[in-house]
């Protein structure tokens, strides 16, 4: 459904944007991609990219938007969150996209967030992302915590269990999340008996598994980003940590991110 949603978009954004210069068009409408596929955040980063480059693919199938293609210009933030504000101004100002698909962490769209409202551009963010903002200059296509979060958290109160840990990646969206689910977990009776932060390295994992062992949840609530969840997922296995003794519930992971070993998002 992702590519469909994509590709609708950027057929309305298109028709409004892309096709507004008369000047070019008879040219392609180009349409910047702006993710990570090297580094930490790669395999979450390029499932996003793949989606719109099939949803292009899509679109220009059928003839394109009012019979001119879709030309992608796919750039690599290489997991470097300095980097992103770069890119973001370079295809604004020298790539003259139309429209820009792009981050996946919700630091990297604060940092990039002031630069397409100076330039009065558009950007579309496509993934999952804790609310609290808006701006005129960004479509927010993901779901907030009150359509995501919150409904799971329920569910598993009513049907898993009543003990929680909470882990993430250290920065602005697993925090708020987190703290979104603290006070529903405590309003509903239940609680909250860890919340750890992840390193971007992944560096303490088998720290934090160990003491999710000791704690013994029953439902962790993993919104921990990129390739830091394959080692996640393996030393929660090393420590004991399975489906059928803890469910997982995950909040912001793609598929290449779950490996092979202790994936299960629910019991």
């Amino acid at each position: 459904m992702a590519p469909l949603r994509l590709a609708a978009a950027l057929v309305v954004l298109l028709l409004v944007l892309g096709c507004s210069k008369a000047k070019e068009r008879n040219g392609p409408i180009r349409v910047g991609v702006l993710q990570s596929y090297t580094g930490v955040m790669a395999v979450s980063g390029s499932s996003v990219r793949d989606a719109v480059l099939l949803a292009i693919d899509e679109v220009n199938a059928k003839g394109g938007v009012l019979g001119r293609k879709i030309e992608p210009v796919v750039v690599d933030a290489q997991s470097d969150d300095g980097r992103y504000p770069l890119e973001a101004e370079r295809l604004i100002s020298v790539e003259k996209v139309s429209v820009v698909f792009g981050c996946w962490k919700s630091s990297n769209r604060e940092t990039i967030k002031p630069i397409f409202e100076k330039h009065d551009h558009l950007l579309v963010y496509p993934v999952q992302y804790e609310g609290l903002e808006e701006s005129p200059n960004i479509v927010y296509l993901g779901a907030t915590p009150n359509q995501q979060i919150v409904p799971a958290v329920k569910w598993c109160l009513d049907n898993v269990g009543r003990k929680f840990f909470l882990v993430g990646s250290d920065y602005v969206f697993p925090r708020t999340a987190n703290a979104i689910v603290r006070e529903l977990v405590a309003a509903l009776k239940g609680e909250v008996v860890g919340e750890e932060y992840v390193r971007n390295d992944g560096s303490n994992v088998a720290a934090v598994a160990a003491k999710i062992a000791s704690v013994g949840p029953s439902v962790i609530l993993n919104t921990i980003n990129g390739s830091p969840n394959k080692a996640f997922f393996h030393a929660l296995r090393a420590a004991g940590v399975t489906p059928k003794t803890c469910s997982r519930c995950c909040r912001r992971i793609s598929r290449r991110s779950r490996g092979s070993r202790g994936c299960t998002c629910t019991r």
